[in-house]
């Protein structure tokens, strides 16, 4: 499997899933341009991988995002050939205790940045026929009490998968990755509480046949065998669970 001389975009790109996913990337000879919130990991990874890595701190969700990051990765590479839509906000809690400024911070991060970035970077995309991977969750396709505005975002997110793959067919590839529990920094900030927190990460590894949490490079293989165009070029609107079995 090789990308290279491929330019990928991938957004939440410096720590977790992202990392995992930019590592896998690079490994495959891909040039990434990483977008995050937060500069510093972002230049570190700069720093680790030279001009295979393009960079912009930017969230995914202000206000002329999707434009900067089609430029920052035309800058970097002259090209856009595929984009992964990784960033993602998780808030939990139950129904009655939800802020629907939380469920509309989800949406503008898990459903609209997707949306937009896609739009913005598919006459690119069309041009080189390229690809785009969404991850999304198993949230989307499980029943999820005290987490149900974030499963709805990722419901959401699968169905504008299937939908664009559908719609940008045959010139543009459009699938998701449905990670189940992975080891990230996230779940320090869903807005549970510690002991909230540690009691929801042992129900997810009791609910997962493997018995353990999932790490970013089990997804960043996934997503790099998805936008190869020789072993997936026939794969598209495809929501795939990556998730040691939680969705068995």
């Amino acid at each position: 499997m090789t990308l290279a001389g491929t330019s990928v975009v991938v957004t939440g790109a410096a720590t977790g899933i992202g990392l995992g996913i930019t590592e896998c990337l690079l490994k495959a000879g891909a040039g990434v341009t990483v977008v995050g919130r937060r500069e510093e990991p972002l230049r570190d990874l700069a720093g680790r991988f030279g001009d295979a890595v393009a960079w912009l701190p930017q969230d995914v969700a202000a206000p002329g995002a999707a434009e900067r990051i089609v430029a920052a990765a035309l800058d970097g590479f002259g090209r856009v050939d595929a984009v992964v839509n990784n960033a993602g906000l998780a808030r939990f809690g139950p129904l009655e205790e939800a802020d629907p400024a939380q469920f509309e911070a989800m949406f503008a991060v898990n459903v609209r940045a997707p949306a937009e970035l896609i739009r913005h970077a598919l006459p690119h995309l069309r041009a080189n026929r390229g690809s785009v991977v969404n991850i999304s969750s198993v949230g989307g396709a499980l029943s999820m009490p005290g987490r149900s505005f974030y499963g709805a975002t990722k419901a959401a997110l699968n169905s504008l998968t299937r939908s664009l793959a559908r719609e940008l067919a045959p010139d543009v590839r459009v699938n998701a990755v449905l990670p189940g529990p992975v080891d990230t920094p996230m779940w320090s900030e869903t807005g549970l509480d510690e002991a909230g927190t540690e009691q929801l990460r042992t129900g997810l590894v009791a609910a997962t046949p493997m018995g353990r949490f999932g790490e970013g490079t089990e997804i960043g293989r996934w997503v790099s065998l998805l936008l190869d165009p020789d072993t997936s070029g026939w794969v598209t609107g495809a929501l795939i669970p990556v998730d040691g079995g939680r969705t068995a």
